[in-house]
């Protein structure tokens, strides 16, 4: 394992909003536009693949994201949440953890295809106000560390 690598875009920055971090990782609300409701669990140490982790480091990463989405469903009761660690574009250890409304812009297609519907400004407000107990309920992670 590598503790950074000089280019990787999760090594040089924190990659969004951080509303959790310790010495394995850190939860941070991304800035994408249209959900609100899109965190990422990002391993702070450049690792590229899942598997590169030791088991410990696998059970404590899983639990993050397990809490990020137990969480997450609490606050927002979404119709679906979305987990995914691609990696193709930035080859660091991260997982997308994105609640998905039936209602968003792209439902019931992935964040990046192609929107289906228009934004509903007033929702995404609701959610994105909503989103500020999430955070603050996500800001103490203690179980999972």
């Amino acid at each position: 394992m590598t503790a950074k690598v000089e280019g990787c875009a999760l090594c040089d920055a924190d990659g969004g909003r951080v509303v959790f971090r310790c010495d394995d990782f850190r939860v941070i609300q991304a800035d994408e536009k249209g959900f609100p409701a899109f965190y990422r669990v990002i391993w702070n140490r450049h690792v590229p693949e899942f598997s590169d982790l030791t088991d410990a480091a696998r059970d404590t990463c899983m639990r993050a994201v397990l809490h990020v989405e137990k969480t997450l469903r609490q606050e927002l009761q979404p119709t679906k949440i979305n987990l995914a660690a691609l990696g193709n574009v930035v080859p660091h250890l991260h997982w997308h953890v994105i609640a998905r409304f039936d209602w968003d812009s792209h439902f019931p297609a992935p964040v990046w295809a192609a929107a289906v519907r228009p934004l509903d400004d007033a929702r995404l407000g609701e959610i994105a106000r909503r989103c500020e107990t999430v955070n603050g309920k996500l800001a103490s992670m203690a179980a999972v560390t």
